[in-house]
C-alpha cells in the first residue's frame, strides 16, 4: 500500500490531478445516467401510461437500454475531441452532456400533459447522456492502469470502476431518501423528478472541478483508428467483449434493477428496496479494490473464473433471500450478489486493459466495453422483465445471470494470464 501512495506521490501534478478527475468524473456520471432506472416505474407511469404495468416497465427500461446504444459513438466522439482539440474540452464537456439532459428530463411534461411528444423527448435525452457515458469511463479507466506500476494495475482498475459504483450508490442513495420521506402517490406524480434535478449541480460542481485541470499535450491523429482496430484486433474485441457479459449483466440486474424487482415483484416498500440497494453498492465498494488486489496476486484470471463459478453455484440461493418481508433477509442477499460481482469487476478492468496493445488500447477497450454494455447491460432489466412476464417464473433473472455467467468462463478461458507482464507495447 505504501508504494502505491508513494507512487501516486510523484512530482507530476497533471498525473495525479488526472486519477482525482477521472474517478470523480465517474461518480458524477454515473449518478445522472442511473437515477433513471431507479424511478422507472415512476416514469413508465408518467410517459409510457398503459393497462399493463408490465408493459409500463419493459417501455421505460427500453428507453434506459436505448441510452447504451449510443455509448460506442460516445467513445469514439470524445475519444476524437480528446486527441484533436484536448483532453480538458473532453473531460467537460462530458459532465456538461450529461447533466444537462438529466435536468431536462426532470422538468418534461408527462404523457397526460403532451402526448406521445414525451415519450419522444425522453429517448432523445437518454441518447445524449449515452454518448456521454460512452466517452468518459473507459479512458479514465485506461489511464489510470497505464499509470500504475505492474504490480498494482488490479488495484488501479479497481479504483476506477469503484468510482462509476459510487456514482450509482450516490443516485441510489438520494432516491432512497425521497422515496422514504415522500407517500407513493406523491413519488409516482411528481418526486421522482427530484434526483433529475439535483444533477445539475452535480454536473456543475464537476464542470469546475475539470475547468482547473491542464495535462500535458497527447499525441494527435489524423481520425479515431476504429477500423484498423476492429481489422486489427478483432479476435481480442471479441474475447473481452464477452467475458464482459457477466460485468455486463450483473452490474445492471442487481445494482438497477433490483430496485423494481423488490418493490414489483416480491412487494417491498420503495424506502426499503432503494435502502437494500444503497448498502448493497456500499459492500461492493469495500469488496473492490481487495479483488483488485487479490488479482494482481494470484492473476486475473483464477479471481474471474472463481467470482463466475459463485455466480452460477448461488444465484438462485441467493434470489431465494430476496423474497423475504424482514428487511434483513433480503439484505444479505443482496450483499452476497455484492461480494461476487464485486470480485468479479474488481479484476475485470485490469484484464480489458492489458488485452490490448499500446496503439490501440483505448479504441480496444471502448469498443469492448460499450459494445457489451450496448448489448447486454442496458437490456438487461427490460430483459429480466420481459422474462417473468412471459414465463411467469419470479426466478427469471437468476437464471439469466446464470447464463451470462457460463458464457463469460468460455471467453476467459481464452484469455492469457496477464497479471505480471508488462502492459503490452
Amino acid at each position: 500500500m505504501t508504494a502505491a501512495i508513494d507512487h501516486w506521490k510523484s512530482p507530476e501534478p497533471g498525473r495525479r490531478r488526472l486519477v482525482v478527475a477521472g474517478v470523480i468524473g465517474n461518480v458524477l456520471e454515473w449518478y445522472d445516467f442511473s437515477v433513471y432506472g431507479f424511478f422507472a416505474p415512476a416514469i413508465g407511469e408518467n410517459f409510457f401510461p398503459s393497462q399493463s404495468k408490465s408493459a409500463e416497465l419493459i417501455a421505460a427500461f427500453g428507453v434506459f437500454a436505448a441510452g447504451f446504444l449510443m455509448r460506442p459513438i460516445g467513445a469514439l466522439l470524445f475519444g476524437y475531441i480528446g486527441d484533436h482539440r484536448s483532453r480538458e474540452r473532453a473531460l467537460m464537456l462530458s459532465v456538461l452532456a450529461m447533466a444537462v439532459p438529466t435536468f431536462l428530463i426532470g422538468l418534461l411534461p408527462t404523457h397526460a400533459q403532451i402526448g406521445d411528444l414525451a415519450a419522444v423527448l425522453i429517448v432523445l435525452l437518454r441518447l445524449v447522456q449515452g454518448l456521454s457515458v460512452g466517452g468518459e469511463y473507459t479512458t479514465s479507466v485506461v489511464v489510470l492502469i497505464e499509470q500504475a506500476p505492474t504490480g498494482q494495475r488490479g488495484r488501479m482498475g479497481a479504483m476506477g470502476v469503484g468510482g462509476a459504483f459510487a456514482g450509482v450508490m450516490l443516485g441510489s442513495a438520494v432516491g432512497t431518501l425521497v422515496a422514504w420521506h415522500m407517500p407513493t402517490a406523491a413519488l409516482l406524480a411528481w418526486g421522482w423528478r427530484i434526483p433529475f434535478l439535483l444533477g445539475i449541480s452535480i454536473g456543475i460542481a464537476g464542470y469546475f472541478l475539470r475547468r482547473e485541470l491542464h495535462f500535458a499535450d497527447s499525441p494527435r491523429r489524423e481520425a479515431p483508428p476504429l477500423l484498423d482496430v476492429v481489422r486489427a484486433h478483432w479476435a481480442l474485441i471479441l474475447k473481452v467483449t464477452g467475458f464482459k457479459i457477466l460485468d455486463a449483466v450483473g452490474f445492471y440486474l442487481m445494482f438497477v434493477y433490483s430496485t423494481t424487482y423488490l418493490e414489483e415483484i416480491v412487494g417491498i416498500a420503495r424506502g426499503k428496496a432503494m435502502a437494500i440497494n444503497t448498502i448493497g453498492m456500499a459492500g461492493v465498494l469495500l469488496v473492490l479494490p481487495i479483488a483488485g488486489r487479490l488479482s494482481d496476486r494470484f492473476g486475473r484470471k483464477p479471481v474471474l473464473l472463481a467470482a463466475a463459478a459463485a455466480i452460477i453455484l448461488f444465484s438462485t440461493r441467493l434470489f431465494d433471500l430476496l423474497w423475504h418481508p424482514v428487511f434483513s433477509v433480503p439484505l444479505i442477499g443482496q450483499l452476497g450478489f455484492a461480494l461476487i460481482i464485486a470480485s468479479y469487476n474488481g479484476a475485470a478492468p485490469a484484464a480489458a486493459v492489458e488485452a490490448f496493445p499500446a496503439g490501440v488500447r483505448c479504441s480496444g477497450v471502448a469498443i469492448s466495453h460499450n459494445l457489451c454494455m450496448a448489448l447486454f447491460g442496458g437490456t438487461a432489466p427490460m430483459v429480466a422483465t420481459y422474462l417473468i412476464d412471459r414465463t411467469g417464473s419470479e426466478m427469471a433473472p437468476p437464471i439469466y445471470l446464470m447464463v451470462a455467467a457460463v458464457i463469460s468462463i468460455v471467453f476467459i478461458l481464452t484469455l492469457q494470464e496477464t497479471a505480471k507482464a508488462p502492459l503490452p507495447e
